[in-house]
């Protein structure tokens, strides 16, 4: 949890937080914002401690992404491959989960005002520490930092608030429209400051968790691959330019010189995010993995995950229906593909959760009502008609038993991995290939998404398409941030899904938060709101 004392020269950020972003509406918060009053504290940037300020900038960002309320509920659970339906009294929650899925959120949502708030946050601070004297890597970090809280900003609002810390306090933010925030992104990873980034290759969870040679250029690479988007409102029939997918197919190329490989045994990246040859940036909280994994089990997986699952998120049939394998079945050795995942009859799953479940004596699991604990592809007719055992649950991070130090027995743990990864490299691998086919180049294209589709035990495709690729986005990426904005740029997200019907323009951004609107003269509501 972060905290900022009056030691640290804050007074400019309190009254950020309470004249622009109107924090006080917050039900639920990682932040702690103390002595909130009117009393002046000096505001001499020279003395903000910069190295402190860096590691609560990467503590702030990981939190704003592990907790399902926050940004990840924007990012994902907005799209096709997660749903959180109502069972019974179960994940109501006032319709907020519903709310994203059928897109029918308003300006009044609160996990959009707390993940508005939560990026702006980042901004502000990143302002101040490039004011107070930070050295050659600091700044470089610092703008690696304020690249990514802009640009994931930009996507989910359009438009990005900017506030100088010297300026009065009763000075409201000015707004950066698209274009000036694209080039304050291209300005904060240019290749002078990622040269003065370290290189830090895969298996340091030290260097992993902050900014990098590798996660910013990753970072530009994601950047350069959706900016004909960003710049157009979310229009995917805006035009990439070449030299921008020439960007991304340099930028991946130079990750892998920094020495990151597509990893072998899909699911044995998430045991161990830290030391995978496959993580380039990791997120770290709290709670590490345990949302992601208490949110979907069920509530008598207790033998693994101490009190059980929360029993709420699953995904749609039709996601499920995107892997190879047979529809009745998880089995291990039924002939899925490797990312599908597989139900052993002694243990938990891993990737889609199907069928049957057991403990790790072999017996068969049952819901709280006596019936058999089956985890259905099939859907009920309403959001709000699910029972306790509906849907295919999605699990890859796995959860962590203990061991009984008398008997050397296995019992339940109380959650995962300490470590989610934010940037992996098979992501990096499926951006150069969408760049090289939107250059034209698609022979080439088609190689790369084999390699990996043969390694992951699926069959190689004959021909490749926009469609094959968003799709082989969704099957290697599933539950991991991206697959909102990935959607988007392939002029998907606005389309039906499963209980929800066509979606008006409108939602291809978020709204500014009424509260933001209302005590900000220079915030205009996004149309549609």
């Amino acid at each position: 949890m972060l905290h900022f004392k009056k030691d640290m020269k804050m007074k400019n950020f309190k009254s950020f937080l309470l004249t622009t972003l109107a924090i006080t509406a917050f039900s639920c918060t990682d932040l702690e914002v103390e002595e909130l009053d009117s009393e002046v504290i000096d505001e001499d940037l020279s003395s903000v401690n910069v190295s402190e300020n860096l590691t609560n900038l990467y503590n702030s960002f990981g939190a704003a992404l592990l907790n399902q309320e926050n940004t990840y509920g924007l990012m994902e659970i907005t799209a096709d491959a997660q749903l959180v339906p109502t069972r019974g009294t179960d994940w109501g929650d006032g319709g907020r989960w519903r709310q994203f899925h059928q897109h029918t959120w308003t300006s009044s949502n609160p996990d959009v005002l707390r993940s508005w708030n939560d990026l702006n946050r980042l901004t502000f601070i990143t302002n101040q520490i490039l004011l107070s004297g930070p050295d050659a890597q600091e700044e470089a970090e610092t703008k690696y930092m304020r690249a990514l809280a802009t640009f994931l900003i930009l996507d989910l609002w359009g438009k990005v608030p900017d506030r100088d810390p010297s300026a009065p306090v009763i000075e409201d933010p000015v707004i950066l429209n698209r274009e000036e925030a694209v080039a304050r992104i291209i300005e904060d990873l240019s290749d002078s400051q990622i040269s003065n980034l370290p290189s830090a290759g895969p298996g340091d969870p030290s260097n992993l968790r902050v900014a990098s040679k590798a996660s910013a250029l990753f970072l530009r690479a994601k950047f350069f691959l959706n900016k004909h988007i960003l710049l157009n409102g979310g229009n995917s029939g805006a035009t990439a330019e070449n030299a921008d997918m020439q960007r991304v197919i340099s930028d991946v190329d130079a990750i892998t010189a920094e020495g990151f490989s597509i990893q072998d045994d899909y699911f044995s990246i998430f045991e161990e995010p830290a030391t995978s040859s496959e993580s380039i940036y990791i997120i770290t909280g709290d709670n590490g993995s345990t949302f992601r994994i208490a949110n979907t089990l069920h509530y008598n997986h207790n033998f693994i995950l101490s009190g059980g699952g929360w029993n709420g998120f699953a995904t749609t049939s039709d996601f499920y229906s995107l892997f190879e394998g047979p529809e009745d079945t998880n089995a291990p050795g039924s002939g899925q593909e490797e990312r599908r995942g597989f139900v052993p009859n002694d243990n938990l799953g891993r990737g889609m959760i199907f069928g049957q479940q057991y403990n790790f004596d072999g017996e068969a699991l049952e819901t709280r009502g006596g019936a058999p604990l089956f985890f259905t592809s099939e859907m009920p007719e309403e959001i709000t008609g699910h029972g306790e055992a509906t849907g295919v649950r999605l699990i890859k991070y796995p959860p962590i038993p203990e061991v009984n130090e008398e008997t050397g027995e296995l019992e339940p743990g109380n959650g995962g991995p300490p470590f989610q990864i934010f940037m992996r490299y098979a992501d990096a691998w499926l951006m150069k290939a969408e760049a090289l086919h939107r250059n034209g180049n698609t022979s080439e294209a088609l190689v790369m998404i084999n390699e990996l589709r043969e390694l992951r035990e699926a069959t190689p495709l004959a021909n490749l398409s926009d469609q094959d690729i968003i799709d082989e986005r969704g099957r290697e990426l599933y539950i991991e941030f991206w697959r909102r904005q990935d959607l988007i740029r392939f002029g998907d997200f606005l389309e039906p899904w499963l209980y929800k019907p066509q979606s008006d323009e409108s939602k291809l951004v978020f709204p500014i938060p009424i509260t933001a609107v209302s005590t900000n003269p220079n915030l205009e509501q996004n149309p549609g709101y």
